[in-house]
């Protein structure tokens, strides 16, 4: 038969597949998420997220310079605090002394290679386990913004290349902004969590941090996961208020929504590419449900063909070692 127009041309063998790729994911596009504890020569595997661990800070310096090796230039930190220095102030936030913020100063001392991203926001050190400040109950908006501006600027001093604002309080990035920028701050950037979903793919997480609401949900503040257009309007704010790369969390069930961010805005979307989204392909790779490597290269691609410039996951060392 006679058919001049063969897509398949374009498929026929792997150098002319990688030669006509639309899409590639490369290690640098990647952001590592790492959790930190207390202690000396620590590292504890979170039982739901198999080959990710919690690092005391030495085995964390250790762990971060076999990702530099790797390729990987940047890392998302997340603490776990003892409940005995947690109260509904999330007064240790600020402690210069304390685990976290010491941890960025040592780490920027050690590696000043590395880019360091840091979580803002009240639940790691917040008694009520909550983004924002609770007070009869509720999520109370403007006297969060004060905590997390002061919270902002103690990371930044600790030498942070990156602040990620999580919470999803109204005014947070214009009122963090504001703080740094009076400080002297104004080349710190903010990615900020724009369109942060209420998701059930947050629960591993949860675990390896101890940070689950001791009351109630997040719905007040974080994203219905029925809404899309909303999406939008929480973009446009960040980008407003002075937002450098604008956040969707999770991925792989709001491919949509960085597809719409990143079709309405010129600045970075970057997708995290959450613990339960992990969860699900190492739970399905152990059983022989499918084959692991192809399907990180797979949810991988379809996360920035879908528009993110960058994605956070846990799966940026096994990808580094990889491809």
């Amino acid at each position: 038969m006679i058919i001049p127009v063969r897509p398949r041309r374009n498929r026929k063998s792997k150098v002319i597949r990688d030669l006509v790729a639309e899409t590639t994911v490369h290690t640098q596009d990647l952001i590592y998420p790492l959790f930190l504890i207390e202690g000396k020569n620590q590292k504890k595997e979170v039982k739901s997220m198999p080959g990710i661990y919690r690092f005391s800070l030495d085995n964390l310096i250790k762990e971060i310079e076999e990702c530099l090796a790797l390729g990987i230039k940047t890392f998302a930190l997340f603490p776990s605090i003892e409940d005995s220095k947690k109260d509904s102030f999330a007064s240790e936030s600020l402690n210069r002394s304390g685990l976290y913020l010491e941890s960025i100063r040592k780490i920027k001392e050690s590696l000043p290679e590395a880019c360091i991203m840091t979580d803002v926001a009240m639940d790691p050190y917040s008694s009520d386990g909550h983004d924002g400040f609770v007070e009869n109950g509720s999520i109370v908006n403007d006297k969060t913004l004060e905590i997390l501006a002061e919270m902002s600027l103690a990371q930044a001093e600790a030498g942070a290349d990156i602040l990620g604002p999580s919470d999803m309080m109204d005014g947070r990035v214009a009122f963090i902004r504001g703080k740094l920028e009076k400080a002297g701050f104004s080349d710190v950037s903010i990615m900020s969590y724009t369109a942060k979903y209420a998701s059930s793919f947050y629960g591993p997480f949860r675990d390896a941090l101890d940070s689950a609401p001791k009351s109630g949900d997040k719905k007040t503040y974080q994203m219905d996961y029925r809404n899309s257009s909303e999406a939008l309007i929480e973009a446009q704010l960040d980008q407003k208020e002075g937002a450098d790369i604008l956040m969707v969390k999770p991925a792989l069930s709001y491919l949509d929504i960085i597809n719409r961010l990143s079709q309405n805005t010129h600045l970075p979307i970057a997708a995290y590419n959450v613990s339960g989204e992990y969860a699900m392909i190492k739970a399905a790779a152990s059983n022989g449900w499918l084959e692991e490597e192809i399907a990180i290269d797979e949810v991988l691609t379809s996360i920035k063909r879908a528009g993110a410039k960058v994605i956070l996951t846990y799966f940026a060392k096994d990808y580094a070692k990889t491809f």
